[in-house]
C-alpha cells in the first residue's frame, strides 16, 4: 500500500512539472519552424526563375541581378537544422541572410518598375505574383513560430515548470527580431508643402 501511495504521489508530482508540455511546445516549434523554412525554400525555388526571366532584359541593371543571385547563394549555403533552434548566434546568421534576400530582391522589383517591356512579360508577372504570394506565407510561418514560441518560453520561464526546463535542458528558444528596430521605430517625416524644383 505505501508503494502504491509513494507511486501515487510521484505521479502527481510530475504532472504537474510540465515535462509533456514541454514535448508538445517543443515538437510545436519545430513545426512552426519547418513551415518557416518550407516557405523560405519556396522562394529560393522561384528565384532562379525570376533571374532567368529579368536576364532576357538585355539591359537590365547586371548589378542587381548580381546582388539578388548572390544573397540566395549566401541564404541556402547556411545550414539549418532543429538545433538552430537552441543556438542565438546561429539563429540570427540565418535571419541576417535571410534579410539580405528579402532586400536584394524588393531591390529588384522596384528597379524593375523601370522596364516597361519586362513588366508587359507575362512570365515576370506570374512569377512576381508568385513570389508576393510566397513573401506573406513566409510572414504567416514566421508569426506562426513566433506564437510557438511564446508558448514556449512562458513555459520555460514560469514557476515551477522552469525548474523542468532547467533539469531536462529546456532553455528558452529565440524569436524573429527585427534588424533596423531603431530605424523603423523613428516616425517617418511627412511633408505636404509645394514641391521643390
Amino acid at each position: 500500500m505505501r508503494r502504491f501511495f509513494l507511486l501515487l504521489l510521484a505521479t502527481l508530482a510530475l504532472s504537474g512539472c510540465g515535462y509533456n508540455d514541454f514535448q508538445r511546445l517543443d515538437e510545436q516549434t519545430k513545426a512552426a519552424w519547418s513551415e518557416v523554412l518550407n516557405q523560405y525554400q519556396r522562394r529560393a525555388d522561384l528565384i532562379p526563375n525570376i533571374v532567368a526571366t529579368v536576364k532576357g532584359q538585355a539591359n537590365f541593371e547586371q548589378d542587381t541581378l548580381t546582388k539578388v543571385v548572390e544573397a540566395r547563394a549566401k541564404a541556402t549555403s547556411i545550414q539549418i537544422s532543429p538545433e538552430t533552434l537552441n543556438d542565438p548566434q546561429a539563429f540570427e546568421r540565418f535571419q541576417q541572410a535571410q534579410a539580405q534576400l528579402t532586400g536584394a530582391l524588393s531591390r529588384l522589383l522596384a528597379v524593375s518598375e523601370n522596364y516597361p517591356t519586362l513588366q508587359a512579360n507575362q512570365a515576370f508577372r506570374d512569377l512576381r505574383v508568385q513570389l508576393e504570394g510566397t513573401e506573406n506565407r513566409i510572414t504567416v510561418a514566421r508569426n506562426r513560430y513566433i506564437q510557438a514560441v511564446q508558448e514556449y518560453n512562458v513555459k520555460a520561464r514560469s514557476f515551477p515548470t522552469n525548474l523542468t526546463a532547467k533539469i531536462f535542458g529546456y532553455p528558452p528558444k529565440p524569436s524573429f527580431t527585427v534588424q533596423n528596430e531603431a530605424q523603423i521605430s523613428t516616425p517617418p517625416a511627412v511633408d505636404f508643402g509645394p514641391a521643390k524644383k
